[in-house]
């Protein structure tokens, strides 16, 4: 096929997706005349596709102060939509009492993401998961579940349940109020429960509460796993997807047990077996043979990180992201999206933890950390940037944000385990977490239009700037590019063309790659890979973290170790047949460290937003707790990396350090590196190996 007719069929491209029906749910356009529309291949805003980027992160736990910043944080690695749950128990702990302020003010976080331009999508249960406590029931309702589960049986239509659940609504309706698209605001999407098998009609009546109740959204969705027990009608609810690199949830000890290595491979069904996908068949997915319109493959949870559970120290390297990307977008996925884009931290409840344990009488699969939410997600718990997650899927976006309405419109044209192709790009991806860390994962164009030529490279596309188009390396490959057939050198990044005319072709290093970001049509380079540049209103702002180390002074930290840790305790098997975690008594048992902060500055001041600190604990052995004038402020469960403390948390309190010892036939998974370290300990396992400050500084561009 000559060039000229290959340009002309992909310019034919959108106005045939525009023939396409839409699905109807509420209010499609907003006071600007703006339409937000949902159709077989996923979202149109305005008339024109996109491919949109979803990332999770939760309002309640994360501090109120920092949303801003992070909502700016997560737009410079490419996410263009958030997606949030509203926690029931965070809310309404005690019947009648509703608790909307601080951290849980939604309607602020609501107010942060319309002046941040941002959309976003509602997850508002009743049961929303998360790793809660309870899956985020309130102990009342639970409680009425037991004693009278004719009225109040959980995740049904029990009279008693669906008149708790109607008050929820009410309550997040009324935060959401007037932040509705139809109303200018930012929510364009409600999720409906999670995770649940229905019965179909159990989501009718939620779905049907919700609109009632004036929950008049663009597009409305379920989880599509795990299995539904039923049918269900067609078009009522979009069904989103995900996949995971590895799962805390997993019974075995094992590396990559079961199906974790399929995650990686591009596969034509949206069949996941490691979280009980349900598999629609190609007649399932449509309205009949008479319509048109079918449900476009959107994600809603692609692993981003994964937690740690106690029975299961899951270590993430970072490079797993990237390449389950890769695989759905091959697959003809028109959403990645993340969970967790963002960590968070649990609110503190002086009763119990905030979070799922053993020891609950529902959601009590895994124990978890009380107070850690961090999910070694692209950025994490503290808003730090894991290097590997955060700026493989950043540089992944880029080419979303610039070619992703023309790939939304291109079919899956062939595909295996490793290759895809869609149109004018090829997806591959070798990458297996553990099985294959030396594996790569990319895209490449094949006679990809742009200002009337074609081009092909042995280089992922990046980014659109003017007339020119700039690649970044594939691992393992000699970067090349052809213009219609032709192979043309390579452009200069600072500004000069290739010799085709009105053209250029310009390669970034890898280290360039990972410090160039593109905001308002301009590339700007980071002083170091790592850092992140992100806009601020009209300010264009560079954050580095800084790490300060020390062992056990400095001229404003003392460390002091004022008892040993007695033998370690032997590991009990929970309710759900895995090991449990320390009680809170057992860690009486635990070494102890004092951390002197009087001198710190800024001990007796709020911190700044824009420079703010954090303590690094670098450690070995089962768990470490951090307490501030008595009250736990943060608790981790070692895996290999260190534990962060907010130094707000802690600065003019008293601060003690708990570490309890791992004892060698701990039936817990721990990965080589980490195991290795155990086995090589003389009798038990425990280690405190480094305190240091991360300063986090900004500066202006």
């Amino acid at each position: 096929m000559n060039y000229k007719l290959k340009l002309l069929l992909f310019s034919l491209l959108p106005l045939c997706a525009m023939a396409q029906e839409t699905f109807s749910f509420g209010t499609k356009t907003n006071p600007q005349g703006v339409t937000f529309e949902v159709d077989s291949r996923g979202f149109i805003v305005g008339g024109k596709h996109i491919l949109p980027v979803m990332g999770e992160i939760h309002f309640s736990r994360v501090p109120a102060a920092e949303w801003k910043r992070e909502i700016q944080k997560m737009r410079a690695g490419g996410i263009t939509i958030i997606a949030t749950y509203c926690f029931w128990i965070h809310h309404e702990a005690t019947e009648g009492q509703w608790d909307w302020s601080g951290n849980k003010n939604l309607r602020q976080f609501l107010q942060v993401c319309k002046e941040e331009n941002m959309p976003v999508v509602l997850r508002i249960g009743p049961f929303c998961h998360g790793e809660v406590y309870q899956g985020g029931f309130p102990v009342w309702i639970v409680e009425k579940a037991l004693s009278d589960p004719k009225n109040y049986k959980l995740r049904s239509t029990a009279p008693g349940f669906l008149a708790a659940t109607k008050n929820l609504y009410e309550n997040i309706f009324a935060q959401a109020k007037g932040m509705l698209w139809k109303d200018g605001g930012p929510v364009v999407g409600v999720q409906i429960e999670n995770e649940c098998r229905g019965p179909w009609g159990y989501y009718m009546a939620l779905r049907d509460m919700a609109v009632n109740i004036g929950f008049d959204v663009p597009f409305m969705t379920r989880t599509g796993w795990p299995k539904l027990n039923g049918k269900e009608e067609f078009g009522k609810l979009l069904p989103l997807y995900g996949d995971y690199a590895d799962g805390f949830w997993d019974r075995t000890l094992d590396d990559m047990p079961g199906d974790y290595p399929k995650a990686f491979i591009i596969k034509e069904q949206r069949i996941n077996a490691n979280i009980a996908t349900e598999t629609f068949s190609k007649k399932e997915l449509s309205e009949g043979n008479d319509s048109s319109l079918s449900y476009p493959y959107l994600t809603c949870e692609l692993g981003g990180g994964m937690m740690p559970a106690y029975h299961r120290r899951i270590n993430m390297s970072g490079n797993e992201a990237m390449p389950l990307a890769i695989c759905k977008l091959g697959s003809g996925s028109n959403l990645p999206g993340y969970y967790m884009y963002h960590g968070g931290t649990n609110p503190y409840c002086a009763e119990h933890t905030m979070a799922e344990t053993q020891a609950t009488k529902v959601t009590n699969y895994n124990d978890m950390p009380y107070m850690s939410y961090d999910f070694q997600a692209p950025l994490g718990e503290m808003g730090q940037p894991n290097i590997n997650a955060f700026h493989q899927t950043r540089l992944l976006h880029q080419f979303l944000a610039d070619w992703g309405e023309m790939l939304s419109q291109m079919d899956v044209d062939s595909l295996s385990d490793h290759y895809a192709r869609r149109g004018c790009f090829e997806f591959y991806n070798d990458y297996v977490r553990i099985l294959n860390e030396d594996g790569r994962a990319y895209v490449r164009p094949v006679d990809m239009p742009f200002n009337g030529h074609c081009i092909t490279a042995d280089a992922q596309p990046f980014c659109k700037i003017g007339n020119t188009l700039y690649f970044i390396p594939i691992k393992g490959m000699t970067p090349k590019v052809w213009v219609d057939g032709k192979e043309e050198q390579w452009s200069k990044v600072k500004g000069q063309r290739s010799k085709v005319e009105g053209l250029g072709v310009a390669l970034l290093s890898s280290d360039e790659a990972m410090r160039a970001f593109k905001i308002d049509d301009k590339l700007y380079f980071a002083k170091k890979a790592g850092n992140i540049i992100y806009k601020d209103g009209e300010k264009v702002v560079e954050e580095e973290w800084k790490e300060t180390k020390t062992k056990t002074k400095t001229e404003t930290i003392t460390i002091t170790k004022t008892k040993d840790a007695a033998a370690p305790r032997i590991v009990p098997m929970g309710s759900q047949k895995v090991a449990a975690m320390p009680t809170d008594a057992d860690f009486e048992n635990a070494a102890v460290w004092n951390i002197n902060l009087e001198k710190f500055k800024g001990s007796n001041s709020q911190l700044s937003i824009i420079n703010y600190q954090f303590l690094k604990i670098d450690y070995a052995g089962d768990c470490a707790r951090i307490y501030a004038d008595g009250k736990l402020v943060m608790d981790n469960f070692w895996n290999g990396k260190p534990m962060l403390v907010r130094m707000s948390d802690l600065a003019g309190k008293n601060v003690e350090l708990r570490i309890l010892p791992l004892r060698k036939d701990a039936p817990i998974y721990l990965q080589k590196e980490q195991k290795a370290l155990l086995d090589n300990s003389k009798d038990y396992l425990l280690q405190l190996e480094n305190i240091s400050i991360l300063s986090v500084v900004t500066s202006t561009k």
